[in-house]
């Protein structure tokens, strides 16, 4: 947006004369980091305007406008106005505030990202209607709304112009796709029916991102099982494996249901990569209860994991529950899981030793050496090679 309004984008090391800032608010440290990065271009270039978007703007612009340095705070709805805000501020003015209830947000901006030639991110669908104890995006996203299938077909066919090999699909709350933007009523356009539509497009490759466990159907693991161009790749939250810790989570589903879905993925596509998202030391969690969840991510048949020590968040139901891990035990629970991590990891890319998969290969020269993944997520490394640049090889794993 900001380009076609004739700025030009610099890299953050550079000089620029405006430096945007777009926050989560997941974890504490995302609202940390925010506060660092703003003291770091204070000391670079005190004469720069700097603008924080995002979660953390939307949850706490007070705060945020408190920071030394920061001339605009921008919510979830006025972020699109970015440009128009641009040109009313100057440097050295109070802090400027434009936020919203976030109640009042029903509108759906689709967007994706091009920095990558090789693979792009679309956004299909934004907001979330759970309302898990532990997690505060209800209230920094809004309600789930999605873009309509024929936008996102656009979108699509406009990245394929560009020569883009990979689309991964991506929303807050990815499965409940089918939520037109301010209605609210999910209509007969699923995530499902998205999926077969984008199937019959021109395009190489798709990957699913982060999807519940409660919404990956078992129709659409059989169409990523027979499809040519979804991934053999899930990456689908657990959070715990015990049912008492989802139950205090406010999640919706048990480890019965989860172990199902690895299993149906498992006998559909051996070669599937799944990924996990595991969050350590709630508020309630005995040692019992972390050796439940260690002990059946060790037994099920998964790739890798992403792990996420608890937090306190604000306004949350997580607050109420006791008792309360010590920091030390969640750092050690973290460890233990990102040990497993790297084990399923290395377990999985050997099963796979002496195959023949296709890689997409990505444009980064590092130091000599360009990085691809398979089709099922394993990831490569070989000496740069310009012509393998957003192409897809077959390697012998």
């Amino acid at each position: 947006m900001l380009e076609k309004e004739g700025f030009e984008k610099k890299e953050f090391t550079d000089l620029a004369d405006i430096y945007i800032i777009n926050t989560c608010s997941v974890t504490d440290n995302a609202d940390k980091e925010c506060r660092h990065l703003v003291r770091r271009i204070q000391r670079k270039s005190p004469e720069s305007l700097v603008v924080i978007t995002g979660c953390y703007a939307q949850l706490k612009p007070t705060e945020i406008a408190d920071i030394p340095g920061v001339d605009l705070v921008l919510g979830a709805s006025e972020k699109f106005n970015i440009g128009h805000h641009l040109k009313e501020l100057t440097k050295g003015d109070s802090t400027k505030i434009c936020s919203c209830d976030i109640e009042t947000i029903n509108g759906f901006n689709a967007s994706y990202s091009i920095n990558d030639r090789t693979r792009s991110f679309l956004k299909v669908q934004d907001g979330c209607d759970y309302n898990c104890s532990f997690c505060t995006i209800p209230m920094a996203r809004g309600k789930s709304r999605s873009d309509s299938i024929e936008n996102v077909v656009k979108n699509v066919n406009e990245l394929t112009a560009k020569g883009i090999k990979e689309i991964v699909l991506t929303g807050v709350n990815l499965g409940d796709f089918g939520k037109s933007a301010g209605a609210g009523q999910k209509d007969e356009r699923s995530f499902f029916e998205l999926i077969r539509v984008l199937d019959a497009l021109p395009v190489q490759r798709y990957r699913i991102s982060s999807i519940e466990p409660n919404l990956l159907t078992n129709q659409i693991i059989e169409w990523v099982a027979n499809s040519d161009k979804f991934m053999p790749h899930f990456h689908i939250p657990l959070q715990s494996g015990s049912n008492k810790i989802l139950g205090l989570m406010r999640r919706r589903y048990n480890r019965e249901l989860y172990q199902e879905k690895v299993q149906h993925i498992k006998t559909r596509m051996p070669h599937c990569a799944i990924g996990v998202d595991v969050i350590v030391g709630f508020p309630g969690e005995q040692e019992e209860d972390f050796k439940e969840t260690y002990d059946f991510l060790h037994t099920l048949d998964i790739s890798y994991l992403h792990v996420f020590t608890y937090s306190e968040r604000d306004n949350t139901r997580a607050l109420a529950i006791e008792p309360v891990v010590p920091a030390h035990v969640r750092n050690e629970r973290n460890k233990a899981l990102r040990n497993l991590s790297f084990m399923k990891m290395q377990y999985f890319t050997q099963l796979h030793a002496g195959q023949v998969r296709k890689v997409l290969f990505e444009g980064f020269d590092k130091h000599g050496m360009m990085e691809g993944y398979t089709d099922n997520y394993i990831k490569i490394s070989s000496p740069h090679r310009a012509e393998w640049v957003n192409q897809i090889i077959d390697w012998t794993l």
